[in-house]
């Protein structure tokens, strides 16, 4: 597994772009270039179990590692979710469990740096690379838009 990180400087406090981050309302809006439907079945405290859909209900089970409001989320991944079944105990799955997706948001002169360090395989290192900048665009946009 590599470390792939991203960051983006948006023009909005960290209050507003961790609102966008786990909205019930913008989660699925800015990852939607992950997966068309993208959905999230959680309630973001610390040890909570998370399940990452797509649209025909395929994805992730994770647990919420960590979770400073406003400042650091770190979401562990345990495994798929296939056709609503989950799967912890694959070969598959063992390539990658226990991969961390961490978002680190820090003021910076009114300005919000949002910083993204996610644990991946090679194998998903071209999508990551393609659909991340889009994430990273969406949450700039709706924070910054956000009244």
């Amino acid at each position: 597994m590599k470390t792939m990180e991203f960051k983006t400087m948006i023009n909005a406090p960290a209050e507003k772009v961790w609102e966008v981050l786990l909205g019930v309302d913008t989660y699925p809006i800015w990852t939607a270039g992950f997966a068309e439907g993208s959905k999230v079945k959680t309630d973001w405290k610390k040890g909570s179990k998370a399940i990452f859909l797509d649209g025909s209900g395929n994805g992730m089970v994770s647990e919420i590692a960590e979770n400073i409001p406003n400042k650091f989320l770190s979401v562990r991944h345990l495994g798929n979710v296939i056709n609503g079944v989950e799967d912890l105990d694959s070969e598959e799955v063992k390539g990658w469990a226990g991969a961390l997706e961490n978002y680190t948001l820090t003021e910076v002169d009114g300005q919000t740096e949002w910083s993204i360090s996610a644990d991946i395989t090679e194998d998903f290192e071209g999508y990551m690379l393609k659909t991340w900048p889009l994430a990273l665009a969406k949450v700039k946009e709706l924070a910054e838009s956000k009244g």
